[in-house]
């Protein structure tokens, strides 16, 4: 089964994380097991710290959703060695049409070429011209023409060379074989056998004939084998005894790995022309191959859109992929989907309070674990109910949960918001942490919020914060980057900006010193600031 990503957005706070992290347990404890919770970026200290409490590891993280070689349905035929005969590999290409051609690996699973049918017919038309071969493995040449070998002198020889030859009758003197190198293919004619075997020569094959006792005993190092097979055809098989190695393409390869991206891959083919390209693993070993047709329906990535319904914070390649959900407490935003989905917004405080009220719709009750880290994220993203998103329902569920895991909400709430001290982080980690990008009517603005309960020793690095925040202003080209200090102990925000300052003064009614303003009961930067900005841009 395909793995279905249940990702929050990008900068992932608390709240985030856990609605992701419960939402897939619930769906994976109902029998979807192929649900996996996915995070966007670095955890903030006080996500990190929540997980530690509850005994939980981060989420996997992801950087985008881009379809991969991975995605697709590519072939999978067998990889053959390098040893392997020409007849192995025409059989294995003769029993699946829709395979042109299959990798060649080496002993350790790697690349070592490609072999096509088309490498076998050229090979099979040039050894008409040319009757030598050279250095063919015993064992594979037995295997192939089912022979066996008669004498002892025979059984001390592991490869053989030479011209193919048919042996004649002995009165066209002038078309018989008279070199040494020679491998010489006969039926039951024992004089031609007598005088090979005087010669000297590398190989006598004898075809659907025995061989006289006598012949065997003679004192010789030529390989005496004995085949069912007529001699027409055990000529044909001698040049595909051969191991594959020796016709396959090996130079200049292209080929692709798992994690190769679709559009990357689909500009290398255009510029090449080989119709199926191996891919490889991580650990470069051979996994499939890959045509021109698999590019053009990719099965695309699977993914659930938690607390947020908006581009621009959502993961990267989310135009590649296949929303299937979306769970959210915002405002609706510019995600399009091709097909309808399961979309559920609800006006609470967190989207946490949702994935809860779930379990209870689908009759599960969570684990003492998962009840304590979903508490705790309905009352960071609640500010410990005092944020004006917070509803009666954020309170009752955040309750029962507690119940459940055995805790103090007071005592949570504490732990959740000392754990943002920023003492030793740099401002920049501190800004990163919890930031969003809005565009509102023509406004292009960045809003990052720390939430503590000491905003004052924070203020003490305010030069450092607005020396990076200009930064940041200047390379998005923001008209203006905020900074929300929410404290939790005085119920409002120590709010720092750069960019356009009467902007700040006629959205909050407030004055302004030094890029600093404090705006009391404001806890919220989803219902509090941004409607306020949208209000003055209109």
């Amino acid at each position: 089964m395909d793995t279905i990503y249940i990702t929050g957005h990008r900068n992932p706070d608390t709240d985030s994380v856990v609605s992701a992290m419960a939402y897939a347990a619930l769906k994976n404890a109902l029998g979807d097991r192929q649900y996996q919770a996915a995070r966007l970026g670095q955890l903030s200290d006080e996500t990190q710290s929540v997980l530690d409490r509850f005994g939980f590891k981060p989420p996997k993280l992801i950087s985008n959703v881009r379809t991969q070689v991975r995605d697709l349905d590519y072939d999978t035929p067998p990889t053959l060695s390098a040893g392997v005969t020409i007849s192995r590999a025409w059989q294995t290409l003769q029993n699946d049409s829709h395979i042109s051609a299959i990798p060649v690996a080496n002993e350790d699973g790697t690349l070592y070429g490609m072999l096509s049918a088309g490498d076998i017919a050229s090979y099979d038309v040039s050894s008409v011209r040319n009757a030598y071969v050279s250095e063919i493995p015993v064992y594979n040449l037995l295997s192939v023409i089912e022979g066996k070998v008669l004498n002892e002198g025979g059984k001390a020889i592991d490869s053989i060379s030479g011209e193919v030859t048919v042996a004649l009758p002995a009165a066209r003197e002038n078309l018989l074989f008279s070199d040494k190198d020679s491998i010489v293919v006969c039926g039951q004619q024992p004089d031609m056998i007598r005088r090979a075997l005087e010669l000297g020569v590398n190989c006598v094959i004898v075809c659907q004939a025995e061989v006289s006792q006598e012949l065997l005993d003679m004192d010789t190092e030529t390989c005496i084998i004995t085949t069912p097979y007529d001699a027409y055809r055990t000529v044909r098989l001698i040049c595909h005894a051969l191991p594959v190695s020796r016709i396959c393409k090996t130079q200049n390869l292209a080929y692709f790995h798992l994690d190769d991206y679709i559009d990357d891959v689909r500009d290398a083919v255009l510029k090449s022309r080989f119709r199926c390209y191996p891919i490889l693993d991580e650990n470069e070993h051979v996994v499939g191959t890959l045509s021109r047709f698999h590019l053009l329906r990719p099965r695309r990535k699977q993914v659930v859109l938690m607390d947020h319904n908006e581009a621009s914070q959502s993961v990267r390649g989310l135009d590649q992929a296949e929303i299937l959900e979306i769970i959210d407490h915002h405002r609706l935003a510019d995600i399009q989907t091709k097909s309808p989905i399961y979309f559920r917004n609800e006006i609470v405080g967190s989207t946490t309070t949702i994935v809860a009220t779930m379990y209870q719709e689908k009759g599960l009750m969570p684990t003492e674990k998962m009840a304590g880290l979903m508490a705790a994220a309905i009352l960071s993203d609640t500010v410990m109910f005092k944020s004006p998103t917070c509803t009666q329902r954020d309170i009752d569920v955040a309750n029962r949960m507690a119940r459940i895991a055995r805790i103090s909400l007071t005592e949570l709430g504490h732990f959740i918001f000392s754990a943002t001290s920023g003492e030793n982080k740099s401002v920049e980690d501190m800004l990163q942490t919890d930031f969003k990008e809005f565009h509102i009517a023509g406004h292009n603005l960045g809003v990052s919020q720390i939430t503590c309960v000491d905003s004052a020793r924070m203020l003490e690095r305010k030069d450092e914060f607005l020396e990076v925040m200009n930064r940041i202003r200047q390379e998005n080209q923001y008209d203006a980057m905020l900074l929300m200090l929410t404290d939790v102990l005085l119920e409002g925000t120590q709010l720092l900006f750069v960019g356009d300052e009467d902007a700040i003064r006629q959205a909050f009614q407030v004055k302004t010193t030094d890029n600093t303003a404090f705006l009391p009961k404001v806890m919220s930067r989803k219902k509090q600031v941004i409607p306020m900005l949208s209000a003055l841009w209109g």
